[in-house]
This record gives C-alpha cells, sequence and structure tokens, in this order.
C-alpha cells in the first residue's frame, strides 16, 4: 500500500452489475474482509426480485453497499466514496448515489452498442451523459483482463467471465489496503472439491490487486481497526441473528425449539438456518403452505415444545386466524415477519415498515398480542431471544418485526456466553396438581396461566378455538363470561409491560425536538440527530422497540419536547398508533415508501424544516 495513503475515519463503496455478475458475493467478501481487519461494518444489499432478471437493464442491476471504519457505523452509508459498476445499465442505476468527487470504477469492456441501448442511453459516453466528469472514473478493462489472466486454464470464455468480480474485488483490496488471505480462505473452503476453481479466483484476485497498483489514478486508502470491546465477534445477518436468537431462548427455557414455515423472501434464510441445527435440538418443517406452517407450530406448542413461525407480509396475513388460535388457547408461540415492501407481491426484495397495522390488529374479533421489532442486523439475536422471552414466560403468542433491510443486511456481532444470559422460565405444570384448571391465573398480575404438556398425568384438560369458561375451561356461550375471558387477554398483553425496561432518551430529555422511530429506522435516525446536536440544535431521539404494549414512561418522555416527529419507512403507521395512545401530543410525521432505507442527508433536511416552521 502506498505510504501516501489517505487516512480516514470511514468510507462506503458500492458494488454493482447484472444480477449474474456476483455483486452480491463480492459485497459479502469485501465486507466480510474488512470485518476480519477489524474495522466496524454495516451492509445493505439491494437487488431485483426476479430469478434472472433483465440482463443489461437498470431494472435488473444488483449492488450491495459497504459502510466500514474505525468508529462505530449505525449504517451503509448515504453516499458512495467508490462505486465500482460493471457495465452500463449499473452505472446509469448508481449515479445518483455517488458523493460528489468519488471514485467509479467502470468495466469500459461492457460498454457495446447493444449495452448502451439496453440501458436506455442516448450517446456512446454514458459518462458524459450522466454528468459525472468532475468524478474520478477510471476505465478499467476488467473483463480484457480477467480474460487474459486465465487464458492458459483451459476454460471456456464464459466459465473465465464469471471470474470477473474477483478482479473487481482485487482493485478494491488494493484501494482500502485489505488483506486477501480472508477471500483466499474462503475460496479454498466453498470450493475444496474443484481446485481450477479455487485457483481461478485466486489468481484474477491477484491480478485485479496487482493492476490497482500499478495504476497512479487511483486513490488509496488508510482506514485503522475499530475500537471494540474485548470479546469474539463475527459479522452476522439479521436472519442469521434472529435464528440464534431464537435458538438460544429455547436453551435458555429448556426446551427444543420448533420452527414450522413457509418458504417467502426474505425471510427464508431464517428457517434454513434453523435446519442446519440439529446439533441444538432444533425441528424443523417445511410446511405446504403459510397456513400449515402456523399451525404445525402452534401443534408444537400444544405438545410442550418452543414453536416458531417466519415469514413476511403476505405470510402473515394467511397466517392470522391462526393466530387467533394461539391467542384464545394462551399457547406460546413467536411470529417473525421480515417485512418487504408490498401490496401483494409488491417489492418482494426490498424493505418497507408496513405491516406494522397488520401485526397490531389484523385479526378478526379482539384479538391482542405483543408485538415487538429489532433494530440492527446484530441486534436481531437479542429482539429474538427477547420474543421467546415473552412468549414463554406471559403464555401468549408475540409478533417480532423485522424488515428486508437488517434482514439481509450485515453488522457485527460480540458473541454472547450462553451463562450470561438471563434463564427464561416456562410455565410448564406439574404433574398430579389436584388444583388444576386450564385457565386458572397462576399469577394474579401477570394473569398467567399454566402450560399442561398432554399425556402429564392428572392434568387433562380440554382447549381449543371455541370460547371457554374462565377457570374450568369448558365451551362457554355466556355473554358475560366472554366479556370476562375479552377483558382478561387484553390486559395480559398490557401487563407484559410490567418486564419490559423503560424507554431511553439519547439526548437530553428536554428540548424543541424530539425524534422518535421504531425498529430499522433507529441507526439512520440516530446518526441524524447526532450531526443535529453537534451543530448545537435542540434534538434528542428515541427508538421503539417494544410496540405492544409501549414503555410505561413513553408519555413522560414526550412531554419533554415542544414538537415530535415520527420518522418510518411507510405512509405513517406508527404515527397514527401513538395518535391513538396519546390524544394530548401533536405529533409530525416523515415518511418513506420507495424501497429503500432513509438517508441522513434528507432526514436531517427535514428535522431542520419542522423546527424552522414550528
Amino acid at each position: 500500500m502506498d505510504k501516501q495513503a489517505k487516512v480516514v475515519d470511514e468510507i462506503v463503496i458500492r458494488f454493482s452489475g447484472d444480477s449474474g455478475d456476483g455483486m452480491q458475493l463480492t459485497g459479502t467478501l469485501f465486507s466480510d474482509a474488512s470485518a476480519l481487519f477489524g474495522n466496524d461494518v454495516s451492509t445493505f444489499p439491494d437487488y431485483p426480485a426476479e430469478i434472472r432478471a433483465p440482463q443489461g437493464t437498470v431494472g435488473g442491476v444488483s449492488g450491495f453497499q459497504v459502510h466500514f471504519g474505525h468508529s462505530e457505523i449505525h449504517t451503509p452509508g448515504d453516499y458512495a466514496d467508490v462505486l465500482v459498476a460493471m457495465n452500463p445499465a449499473a452505472l446509469k442505476a448508481n449515479a445518483r448515489w455517488i458523493k460528489n468527487g468519488g471514485t467509479v470504477i467502470f468495466d469500459k469492456d461492457s460498454v457495446t452498442e447493444k449495452t448502451l441501448k439496453k440501458a436506455e442511453f442516448t450517446t456512446e459516453d454514458p459518462v458524459k451523459e450522466l454528468h459525472l466528469d468532475g468524478h474520478n472514473v477510471i476505465y478499467a478493462p476488467i473483463s480484457t483482463l480477467t480474460q487474459e489472466a486465465l487464458k492458459d486454464t483451459g476454460m471456456d470464455k464464459k466459465s473465465i467471465l464469471r471470474s470477473k468480480n474477483m478482479f473487481a474485488l482485487g482493485i478494491c483490496y488494493y484501494i482500502f489496503d485489505r488483506p486477501l488471505n480472508f477471500t483466499e480462505a474462503y475460496f479454498e473452503k466453498k470450493f475444496a472439491k474443484k481446485p481450477q476453481i479455487i485457483e481461478a479466483n485466486k489468481r484474477v484476485l491477484k491480478e485485479g490487486f496487482n493492476y490497482a497498483a500499478n495504476i497512479q489514478a487511483l486513490p488509496s486508502y488508510k482506514i485503522e481497526p475499530a475500537t471494540q470491546e474485548n470479546g469474539l465477534y463475527r459479522s452476522i445477518s439479521g436472519n442469521q441473528a434472529t435464528a440464534w436468537g431464537l435458538l438460544a431462548a429455547a436453551e435458555k427455557a429448556n426446551l427444543k425449539l420448533f420452527c414450522g414455515s413457509y418458504p417467502i423472501t426474505p425471510a427464508t434464510e431464517i428457517l434454513m438456518y434453523l435446519s442446519q441445527r440439529k446439533d441444538m435440538g432444533a425441528i424443523t418443517f417445511q410446511a405446504e403452505d403459510e397456513i400449515a406452517g402456523i399451525c404445525t407450530a402452534i401443534g408444537a406448542s400444544f405438545a410442550g415444545k418452543f414453536a416458531v413461525t417466519t415469514t413476511s407480509g403476505p405470510g402473515l396475513a394467511l397466517k392470522t386466524e391462526a393466530a387467533g388460535l394461539a391467542v384464545i388457547t394462551e399457547l406460546p408461540l413467536v411470529i417473525v415477519d421480515v417485512q418487504r415492501g408490498g401490496p401483494s407481491t409488491g417489492l418482494p426484495t426490498k424493505t418497507e415498515q408496513a405491516d406494522l397495522m397488520q401485526a397490531l390488529y389484523a385479526r378478526n374479533g379482539e384479538s391482542p398480542l405483543p408485538v415487538i421489532a429489532a433494530s440492527s442486523p446484530s441486534d436481531c439475536f437479542d429482539w429474538a431471544f427477547e420474543a421467546g422471552r415473552i412468549a414463554l414466560e406471559h403464555m401468549t403468542p408475540v409478533i417480532l418485526l423485522t424488515d428486508g433491510y437488517i434482514a439481509n443486511g450485515t453488522s457485527p456481532m460480540k458473541i454472547k456466553k450462553m451463562a450470561d444470559m438471563p434463564t427464561i422460565k416456562n410455565r410448564i405444570a406439574k404433574a398430579n396438581d389436584e388444583n388444576y384448571q386450564p385457565y386458572r391465573r397462576v399469577d394474579k398480575e401477570l394473569l398467567i396461566r399454566e402450560w399442561a404438556i398432554p399425556g402429564t398425568e392428572g392434568l387433562e384438560h380440554r382447549i381449543g378455538g371455541l370460547e371457554k369458561m374462565a377457570v374450568n375451561g369448558n365451551v362457554s356461550y355466556i355473554p358475560e363470561n366472554h366479556e370476562v375471558m375479552s377483558h382478561e387477554r387484553d390486559a395480559r398483553v398490557k401487563q407484559v409491560a410490567v418486564n419490559i425496561p423503560d424507554i431511553k432518551i439519547t439526548g437530553d430529555s428536554e428540548g424543541d425536538l424530539l425524534v422518535v422511530g421504531w425498529g430499522s429506522t433507529k441507526g439512520h435516525l440516530e446518526d441524524s440527530v447526532s450531526q443535529m446536536r453537534a451543530e448545537g440544535k435542540k434534538v434528542s431521539f428515541v427508538n421503539f422497540n417494544y410496540i405492544n404494549p409501549l414503555p410505561k414512561n413513553t408519555a413522560d418522555v414526550f412531554k419533554g419536547f415542544k414538537n415530535i416527529v415520527v420518522a418510518e419507512i411507510n405512509l405513517g403507521q406508527f404515527v397514527s398508533y401513538l395518535r391513538m395512545q396519546f390524544t394530548d401530543f401533536k405529533f409530525h410525521q416523515y415518511n418513506k415508501i420507495q424501497g429503500l432505507p432513509f438517508t441522513v442527508d434528507e432526514l436531517v433536511g427535514e428535522f431542520n424544516k419542522i423546527m424552522e416552521e414550528n
């Protein structure tokens, strides 16, 4: 690495190309190398829904953004310092996401009359047409040099060109002083039975690195490792962290985990990760549809397992009737909803926070249940564990909301020791309890019933979807009893607030503006508020992870601010919910619904506007 390398605190790089160009793998390998080097990392995969999107078109572009640095990283970054564009369509799709004066590494071999036409350029110079003349554009012959590097391998041209993403990766490793050995070790493990593929990828990676070292136009940066608390870390996606958190909850409750699910983007990976952990007692069932998925999970819960079902918005709609069954039977169940853009099939690979009202209310009858939300890829572990704790200790179904942004994105997670994690108390009833009644409230404050496992001597009982008589559990059509049971089901959920912490404010407890977010918007909102506070603005921030019930001190927090703005990736669902709960406060709102997360720039602009107008 050049000794004149510019030392910076953080950098954003975006890899972009056709779906077949391997940009998701390239971005993942770069982020893994950076994490292993010791940088803090946040990633954002962005790709089309089609299995094979239209090649060469803007709609078919696949991207992967990596934000890494020496300091704590909360978001994948707004704009890229470096863009790798493997074809004209990738350049066009991402031109607006490059920082002023940023570097563009463009495969000049990809520029042909055909590719320009597919990307809908009207001239032969895509850089000039996109007004990128002020950027540092490197016209790299990536395809040609990849073919030259592998010409003596005996591989056909199509197979050779599959490695061109490694040439681009090698260039980036030089620019950012990344070691090659982590990626080379990946090749050796991934292609252990294909030595020719190992050698080809290693050779092209090094050729890309050497190419970057031999030209003078490329910038070079140095980003020192982040200062982190001692411990064992790994880069983890939100879906994998969710799976791990569920496994940890099962272990701490001394129960076996059962997951009954139907594959659906972007939640499928949770089922896949759980299916790999038979060594931890996990039982997984890939059902024929969403309804079967949740119904098998309810059956497993009835039989004494820690039961989970995973889905996205369309699947949650199908699971609602069975979720009501879990409510009336008061059985523990975690329903994970990895939100995506809708309605209907909508934007299955893009992010959104628009399932909140569905999670809160989309069940027939008065059918309340707790709803919580995760905020980052790594903290999906903690919130999955917390969903399990609430479900098992309060004998209730729980909905855990994540979304495509944090489910597919990655961030470093410090691996926790199971001995340091809290025990989860299961509510399994003891055999031969002469006083056992199915709906007897063994905890009068929390209104929790005991969990009678079928086959346990002396605990024979009746349970099902018909309304039950309070305490004894017999089928009941008595009007007054239905009202009693409805109030009890509602009160049980409200009492979950007894065992959740107060919400904490980032900043002062009083000021001109309180920024409110929930779930995955936390990183962008936190960074925007930090920027404004550094400018002397009296702005603070709270992020909600507990949605139903809300933390007990919520109203007290709101009282300290002249203005409150709720920002979310939907048309205003959480702000509508808050308006229903707190009629004494005026809530401003800022909403975005483009299948993309916020940018810090747009948030700061909007929040300043609210402060100026009020």
